[in-house]
């Protein structure tokens, strides 16, 4: 269980709507690389960590990616609100408002939806963290390309804060795959699933 607060967990204030922005920052709601991606996969692997101290990691990751993902929903909503039809048509935004108006809706900037293939949950914490460790680096590197387009500071403000907490997590992640390799044989690192297989006999080189 978790206890909401009723404040987003970084302040954001945009003055000046604009759709064309909105279209890129959106990624990072729904894309590939986005927060919610990233919420559902940490949510999902945490049950098949070896020990309780991973398992709290992804589990205190994978709720701050939900605020994260609030956030990036806020920026999106604040880019959009308010705009004219005129606005809507010169943005390129059209699309999105024949299908959303201006609802919030997951999906990449080139406009593919969410789809849950975009993450994994293998059920083997040594390739999960692995995979949580290259997608923190993926997240970072699209706060990075955001950064690079967006000028509006009450926008890049925000996302700042954002990329600066992927690093965050990168370390952790890291933190959380050498505490569970410290309670594996260095010789089986990758010979066996530590949360399925028997370290004795795993499939693979069993006989």
């Amino acid at each position: 269980m978790w206890n909401y607060e009723k404040r987003l967990q970084y302040p954001i204030n945009i003055k000046t709507p604009n759709a064309k922005i909105a279209q890129v920052i959106m990624s990072q709601y729904g894309g590939p690389d986005g927060e919610m991606g990233a919420s559902l996969r940490y949510l999902s692997q945490r049950f098949t960590m070896p020990n309780r101290k991973a398992m709290g990691v992804l589990n205190d990751i994978g709720t701050e990616e939900l605020a994260h993902l609030e956030m990036v929903s806020t920026i999106v909503h604040q880019l959009t609100r308010n705009l004219s039809m005129e606005e809507i048509e010169n943005s390129g935004f059209a699309n999105y408002y024949v299908d959303h108006t201006v609802g919030i809706w997951p999906q990449a900037a080139a406009g593919i939806p969410f789809n849950a293939c975009e993450f994994q949950s293998k059920g083997d914490p040594i390739t999960d963290l692995h995979e949580d460790l290259a997608a923190e680096q993926k997240a970072r590197t699209t706060y990075d390309n955001i950064l690079r387009l967006v000028k509006d500071p009450d926008v890049c403000d925000p996302i700042r804060f954002l990329r600066a907490r992927e690093v965050v997590h990168y370390q952790r992640f890291g933190e959380a795959l050498r505490i569970v390799q410290d309670e594996l044989d260095s010789k089986n690192f990758y010979a066996f699933n530590p949360s399925f297989d028997m370290p004795t006999k795993c499939p693979p080189c069993s006989k």
